[in-house]
């Protein structure tokens, strides 16, 4: 198809002077966990138990910060552990049995990680592998010396595969908010229990509806305190977030690849929890939190950059080289925190789309099929894009976006893609990458949508309501499919690239 006429020159200098690149607080729109129907029936009582019975359980989630998270492996056949204890040691046994009977042991790394309201705590790492399709595993996790109860980890297909893909978590995030019935803003403390409240609520709707499900992907800040300081205070309501995210029942046997969002991106805490597989310790300016990584799973090639990092170059170098060491993968899939090709008012055309320019023609270079993408706060998906092969200016982030000509400048720069084919439903091999950002998975917080649609926007939606996608890929099609978490239904058409 013809490259589309641009529209967006009238739009840039509209959305200037409505004030788009300032940076917005969040809306009083918000996932509020006290809030119980008047009208009672069976699941709005149970509802209502199951808060007050967390509330009550509180305390003592918030500070059980010794849970186990899972990620994939390099590829199919690992999974990777990451756990605090008190205790250095890192061990994990695998059997085929919930007795444990002739079970593999695997060891891993064991570094000091965070200092906790005065308590030490080792990092730990391991890799264990020999996993095949289709297949019952059960695992266990030493934890100061006590093996753990046994936990139930299914394999599935590698041929025809689900993942579960989500925006923002951000445990933490509705501090400031009041509550129904209340008279006061939620702390940070009581922020988190909220959210992660409604965290576990996405991840077991998620898991019923669809359990079909191999494995999630996270675009991004996991939790809310960026601890700035890294003051004792700080880091302890980031180790409560970061609880309160891996208290969820679900993620004891779902592998998750996240993402390092800018809330994550200060401290070690991102890298203390998750075991990210393949990690691009070359990168030359990677952030406290850790580095982009890759992996693989049946015929697709994942790979996750920082954007926190502004050195596009170090991107180019990780896509490059995990391209290179997985050459006969049928999918290309890249997922970025920061959305460079998004529609929400907070960050879409200021600092989401900085690296536009440098990260579009690299995409585009290494055939990536699709980028998934978080920080907005808002669903939207594109049409399919390619750079405009023009020379651009480079922009980082320390751009003065408050100047009204180095915005205009800003926003015309990065008017740097052509629309390269705007079929929607089934579209069988397109030119270009497709690009989607995910809406909150626990509504934390929430942000409008620009006022004036992008002309590279085929879709958007802003229902103040947390949903979740799933994706599903084939031996030839790439199919993504977005949920409202209550409900259950599709928010969207279906969006299927076919390649033959």
């Amino acid at each position: 198809m013809k490259t589309k006429k641009r529209i967006l020159t009238a739009a840039i200098f509209a959305a200037i002077s409505l004030g788009t690149l300032t940076s917005f607080a969040a809306t009083e729109h918000w996932n509020d966990a006290s809030l119980t129907p008047q009208a009672v029936t069976k699941t709005q009582v149970s509802a209502d138990t199951d808060w007050q019975a967390w509330k009550a359980a509180w305390d003592d989630t918030k500070t059980n910060h010794e849970q186990v998270s899972l990620s994939p492996g390099s590829d199919a056949s690992q999974l990777n552990f990451a756990w605090y204890s008190k205790m250095d040691g890192a061990q994990v046994r695998v059997a085929k049995d919930v007795s444990m009977k002739n079970a593999k042991e695997f060891s891993g790394t064991s570094e000091t990680g965070s200092v906790v309201e005065g308590i030490q705590y080792y990092a730990n790492k391991v890799v264990a592998d020999g996993f095949k399709a289709n297949q019952t595993y059960w695992y266990q996790v030493k934890i100061d010396g006590t093996w753990q109860k046994p936990q139930e980890y299914k394999t599935k297909s590698l041929s025809d595969f689900s993942f579960l893909f989500v925006g923002d978590p951000q445990i933490g995030a509705s501090a400031g908010q009041v509550p129904v019935g209340g008279d006061q803003k939620q702390n940070s403390e009581l922020a988190a229990r909220n959210d992660a409240y409604n965290w576990n609520k996405t991840l077991n709707a998620a898991l019923t509806q669809h359990p079909e499900i191999s494995f999630m992907i996270s675009a991004g800040d996991q939790i809310n305190e960026v601890a700035k300081n890294n003051t004792p205070d700080e880091i302890k309501q980031q180790e409560y977030q970061y609880s309160g995210y891996l208290s969820a029942a679900a993620l004891r046997s779902l592998p998750v690849s996240t993402t390092i969002g800018n809330h994550d991106s200060l401290t070690r805490g991102y890298q203390n929890h998750f075991n990210t597989p393949n990690p691009f310790k070359e990168e030359q300016s990677p952030t406290a939190a850790g580095h982009g990584y890759y992996y693989s799973y049946g015929n697709a090639l994942f790979i996750v950059l920082n954007t926190n990092n502004y050195n596009a170059a170090d991107h180019k170098a990780l896509i490059e080289k995990a391209v290179a060491a997985n050459p006969k993968a049928k999918w290309r899939i890249v997922m970025i925190h920061q959305d460079i090709y998004g529609s929400g008012l907070d960050h879409s055309d200021s600092d989401g789309i900085i690296l536009r320019t440098q990260l579009t023609p690299i995409f585009d270079a290494n055939h990536i099929d699709a980028v998934l993408q978080g920080h907005d706060h808002t669903y939207a998906r594109t049409y399919q894009l390619t750079g405009d092969s023009k020379q651009h200016q480079v922009f980082d982030k320390t751009v003065d976006l408050k100047n009204e000509q180095t915005r205009a400048d800003f926003l015309t720069q990065n008017n740097c893609y052509n629309i390269a084919d705007m079929r929607q439903g089934k579209v069988t091999n397109p030119k270009g990458v497709f690009y989607m950002t995910a809406n909150s998975a626990t509504g934390s917080k929430y942000y409008e949508l620009l006022p004036i649609q992008q002309d590279y926007i085929a879709a958007r939606n802003q229902s103040w309501r947390p949903t979740y996608s799933v994706v599903n890929i084939t031996a030839d099609t790439f199919a993504i499919t977005t949920y409202d978490v209550g409900t259950g239904k599709a928010i969207d058409d279906t969006y299927s690239i076919v390649k033959k």
